[in-house]
């Protein structure tokens, strides 16, 4: 795949991203400005539908010129996904609903291939039944679907781990993975959307529609790292599942702690609040939203390669 294709994704996504926040300002279709808020000025939540549409575009150009850049089934899951967030961004999912079709979505990845048949020797355990394969296989796709999801709160930070997470798999695999193509022109598509997410007026936010599509390429990734197929660079010798965890520490450890404190007092644990750990950093220590950011960036990878050297 030429590199002259990764420009023009990332020139397509800016002119994009303009058009549909264009559109939504037109017909006053603005974020919602309340007591959760991290923002006090006029924001879309377009950003999702500003990747999709040109990772979509790009890819139909090489599909019907008989080009085969990945497995375009992957639309499947992605879209889907990608509509669910959008509805939710729109009209309030119920959460059971989004449940249910997320893990209508792990099955399907499933059949397509992508299932953590090993875990590597993590807790003891090597290779399972297929049985239990799959059902840890959704386990652990609703969990980073809604990680990613999840950390989606301040300017900045849900893309900067997405993009940190596809980075460190391609940068630490042997060789080029099959993903490689979709995760560039996802990346490509992502970097204008800096620009318009931390802008002081009219912001682009990811959104749900966002969220969900890139928890899904990313839960997807980690499945493909746990396979057969993945095999880390020559001297780079750490247990795979342990890899996974650590490259996602901190939409995990957030996760788990806001759905305790929420179940703690009584609440769903998927209610939204204010009580995330990114939260605490930009309200408690004053930082902004680009601050907060690289601070939780920066602590993640040291820990990761800290822990890494240690035990491996």
């Amino acid at each position: 795949m030429n590199a002259s294709i990764y420009i023009i994704t990332l020139f397509l996504s800016g002119f994009i991203h303009f058009i549909i926040q264009q559109f939504f300002l037109y017909y006053k279709k603005f974020d919602d400005i309340n007591h959760r808020s991290s923002h006090k000025t006029l924001a879309t939540r377009t950003g999702g539908m500003g990747v999709f549409l040109t990772v979509l575009f790009i890819s139909s150009y090489f599909y019907f010129n008989q080009v085969e850049l990945f497995d375009y089934s992957m639309f499947i899951p992605i879209g889907i996904m990608f509509i669910v967030g959008v509805y939710d961004d729109f009209y309030n999912a119920d959460f059971k609903l989004k449940f249910l079709l997320q893990i209508i979505v792990a099955k399907i990845i499933i059949d397509q291939g992508y299932v953590i048949t090993n875990y590597h020797g993590f807790l003891g355990f090597h290779e399972v039944p297929w049985l239990l394969a799959q059902l840890t296989t959704v386990f652990v796709f609703l969990v980073v679907v809604n990680a990613i999801n999840f950390i989606d709160g301040i300017d900045g930070l849900a893309l900067t781990e997405v993009v940190k997470t596809i980075i460190l798999i391609e940068f630490f695999s042997n060789s080029t993975t099959p993903l490689t193509p979709i995760s560039i022109m996802i990346t490509s598509s992502l970097i204008p959307l800096y620009y318009f997410n931390f802008k002081k007026k009219r912001k682009i936010f990811l959104g749900d529609g966002g969220s969900l599509l890139l928890g899904t390429m990313i839960s997807i990734y980690i499945f493909y790292l746990m396979g057969d197929g993945y095999h880390f660079k020559e001297g780079f010798k750490v247990n795979k599942t342990v890899f996974a965890i650590l490259i996602i520490i901190y939409p995990l450890i957030d996760l788990l702690r806001v759905f305790i404190l929420r179940i703690t007092d009584g609440k769903s644990p998927f209610t939204a609040d204010q009580r995330h750990i990114h939260h605490l950093l930009f309200k408690f220590f004053n930082l902004s939203h680009i601050k907060t950011t690289v601070a939780i960036v920066f602590i993640e990878l040291t820990l990761m390669l800290t822990l890494i050297n240690i035990f491996f």
